[in-house]
């Protein structure tokens, strides 16, 4: 049953059983920095407003992937509906969750564009961090109310008034305004229902223009097909209505929409103001882009909402199987895990060392952590990942204006034809104790990085801003910045663009022969020094062979550094005891042939770890 008074916005939905109207409607947000305590915070709202049974109670009830309850971060966004009751009236909120880690800020750009509120939690012993700004800025710049919550007060060591300064200097809000709470025990949850009601505004939208809708996340149910969260700027939609997606153009059937409470709960129809899910029976998780518009095949609305863009890869990995012949196994795991991960890029590619594989594309270090983890859990699935680089551009003498995209050290032009090679740059935020100052700035510049500003937000605390390459940061840089700042530096960053640079590529070379896997695109200033690190550090990994192995780190035609594994020595000459000493030369002359002839024909044996081990070259 459906009773809609356009006048006054009045309606009627089945399922919810009561009247209301699209100003007891409040959707908002959480942002805050990896454990400030956003899933708890949510769970405790959850509790709070009924929206779950105590049977089904647990912690982090949004989180349902094992990896997101391990780690304790939000991989993938989530939204979900509660019913809430003040001075007698009864307002719904839609709470849509966001991930806090910066892999994945482009899903949490997404997610406030459906909000017109935010929680910004703050951890009362931790105080402010790089990403609780970040979120904050792209918050402010939707023109979000932001309610700040102290969260933690709690903890032994929290430092409320100290904490609580630094934000109002943030805000510029009044100290009152910043809500003290404990997620864990539940303190001040009731404090923050009564201000999201009081402070968040409702949604504004108008009912009788065309649909507009903006998706801001999907997920794949094996079952169903893709199914679509989006959020109702104006217009209503029905079910059965034939819908368009306006950044691919195709036509889909809306099979059935509803609102995303615990269990997803159908409606017949939803209207300007509402968030809820779409089944259209879509099968391939890439034709349902996040930050894309729905309208309507019957009326169409004259413009798609603003900020769609395709979601880049910024890290580039090579991922193989451990036993060639699982290559087809490998591929159809991928595949899967691409409905679930619309963000994953991958394309067939061969390796000489490596036999057939994937070049894979990723948002950032994290998220290939996560990909490389989920094969090995969720399809069981044991595989090699070559050493991550990122997607550079080249340019030729003889057209200078073709762009020539180097996503893998192999794509690289030779250098008599290279004019040029641009790398991407990020604008890098660190926010650290004064006392690490001096260290981090000199792990920043070690990184070619150029500092543009340093702010002191406290005497305590400051905030430093780099433009780094993106390229020196897919290593080792984050826990090289936890160790020089004692684990007090908090690091968040996002793309400035392309650059240009002197790179060159340093290939791997065993026995003579060079191996394609273990090729980087490195500085000119840094070649020497991680062509040496390189030789070194497999020197002590591959196992010695009955002849010499030659490790060798090259610049082109040019060797940089060598290193080498040498041979297992037999005693041939044990035997011989007296006699003439040639007796002994024509022995040892017979085994040099020998070793000569096995260095021809011999394989050497890479272990898994020689491929990452230039992630780890500072252990």
């Amino acid at each position: 049953m459906v009773i809609v008074f356009l006048d006054e916005c009045l309606v009627y939905l089945c399922g919810l059983g009561d009247f209301f109207t699209m100003k007891h409607i409040r959707n908002f947000c959480i942002i805050a920095h990896i454990d400030h305590g956003k899933s708890t915070l949510a769970d405790r709202l959850l509790d709070a407003t009924g929206a779950v049974t105590d049977r089904e109670k647990q912690n982090q009830l949004l989180d349902n992937m094992d990896l997101e309850r391990e780690r304790g971060i939000t991989i993938k966004s989530h939204a979900i509906q509660m019913a809430f009751s003040l001075d007698g009236e009864d307002y719904v909120f839609n709470l849509i969750d966001t991930p806090g880690h910066v892999d994945f800020s482009y899903e949490v750009s997404r997610s406030i564009a459906a909000c017109e509120g935010a929680l910004l939690v703050v951890d009362a012993a931790q105080s402010i961090q790089a990403q609780t700004i970040s979120n904050l800025y792209l918050a402010l710049e939707n023109d979000l109310e932001i309610i700040p919550v102290l969260n933690k007060v709690d903890l032994p060591s929290a430092n409320p008034e100290e904490v609580t300064d630094d934000i109002v200097n943030l805000l510029g809000c009044s100290a009152d305004e910043v809500i003290h709470a404990s997620a864990k025990t539940g303190l001040g949850v009731e404090d923050i229902l009564r201000a999201i009601v009081k402070r968040v505004p409702a949604p504004k939208g108008d009912v009788d223009a065309p649909l507009q809708a903006l998706i801001f996340d999907s997920v794949y149910n094996p079952f169903r097909g893709v199914e679509t969260y989006f959020r109702i700027l104006n217009g209503k939609i029905n079910k059965g209505d034939q819908v368009r997606f306006m950044a691919t153009g195709k036509n889909y059937n809306a099979d059935e929409i509803g609102a995303l409470k615990l269990k997803q709960e159908p409606r017949n129809q939803m209207l300007a103001g509402d968030v809820g899910y779409l089944i259209t029976g879509v099968k391939e998780a890439k034709e349902v882009k996040v930050g894309d518009t729905i309208t309507l095949v019957a009326e169409p609305t004259d413009s798609a909402i603003d900020g769609f863009e395709e979601v880049k890869p910024m890290v580039f990995a090579g991922i193989y199987p451990v036993d060639t012949e699982e290559y087809e196994e490998l591929r159809a795991s991928m595949e899967k895990l691409q409905l679930n991960d619309a963000s994953l890029v991958f394309a067939p590619e061969s390796s000489a060392a490596l036999g057939f594989g994937f070049r894979c594309g990723f948002l950032g270090m994290l998220h290939l952590e996560i990909i490389q983890e989920r094969l090995e859990r969720e399809f069981d699935m044991t595989v090699i990942t070559t050493v991550p680089n990122v997607s550079y551009h080249a340019f030729s003498r003889k057209n200078p204006n073709d762009i020539i995209t180097v996503n893998n050290p192999s794509d690289l032009p030779d250098p008599s034809v290279l004019d040029r090679v641009e790398e991407p740059f990020i604008k890098a935020t660190i926010i650290t104790k004064s006392d690490f100052v001096g260290n981090v700035m000199g792990l920043c510049i070690e990184k070619r990085g150029i500092i543009t500003n340093q702010t002191y937000l406290t005497p305590e605390r400051v905030e430093l801003s780099f433009d780094l390459p993106l390229a020196e940061i897919v290593f080792d840089f984050y826990d090289r910045l936890k160790s020089v700042s004692k684990g007090y530096a908090s690091f968040d960053y996002s793309p400035i663009g392309l650059r240009p640079s002197k790179l060159v590529r340093v290939d791997v070379l065993l026995n003579g022969s060079a191996v394609d896997a273990l090729s980087a695109l490195v500085h000119t200033d840094n070649a020497y020094g991680l062509g040496k690190k390189i030789c070194a550090k497999l020197q002590k990994m591959i196992p010695r062979q009955q002849f010499d192995i030659p490790i060798q780190a090259a610049i082109g035609a040019k060797i940089i550094s060598r290193e080498t594994v040498k041979a297992v020595r037999k005693d041939v000459t044990a035997k011989c005891y007296g006699g003439d000493i040639s007796r002994k030369r024509k022995l040892l002359e017979r085994q040099k042939k020998g070793k000569k002839k096995m260095r021809q024909i011999g394989n050497v044996e890479i272990p898994q770890q020689a491929f990452m081990a230039v992630l780890k070259l500072n252990d």
